[in-house]
């Protein structure tokens, strides 16, 4: 069973407290879930992802093109289709925005990877 210095933590399933250990694995005797106290080594340095509409992962530096009309608050202009945009930095999401960049005649902005395409 458990050491008595040691709190397990509860189960993800249904957040009871009464998980135990099972050999390698932790159990919860409510909803019978079973699961590994350890993280996954992908999980520990998991670094985001964030692929083109397409699929391909974009890296800072790369140069996209806009695939559909955006408009842009605060302006009567809209970003047309074909743009290109140089030297992309990624960013940490804000309501999904994750590409920090600057478009030539609006200046610094963030976009959408769902937006783009690698070129």
């Amino acid at each position: 069973m458990t050491r008595v210095d040691e709190t397990l933590p509860p189960c993800p399933e249904c957040s009871s407290d009464l998980t135990y250990e099972m050999g390698a694995l932790l159990a919860c005797p409510l909803c019978a879930h079973e699961w590994s106290n350890e993280p996954a080594d992908d999980e520990q340095d998991q670094e985001t992802v964030v692929k083109d509409a397409f699929g391909t992962v974009l890296n800072d530096g790369d140069t996209i093109s806009i695939i559909k009309d955006l408009k842009v608050k605060g302006q009567s202009l809209s970003i047309k289709v074909g743009t290109k945009v140089r030297n992309i930095r990624l960013s940490d999401p804000v309501d999904g925005h994750d590409i920090d960049c600057k478009v030539d005649g609006f200046g610094f902005m963030q976009l959408k990877s769902s937006v783009v395409k690698k070129v």
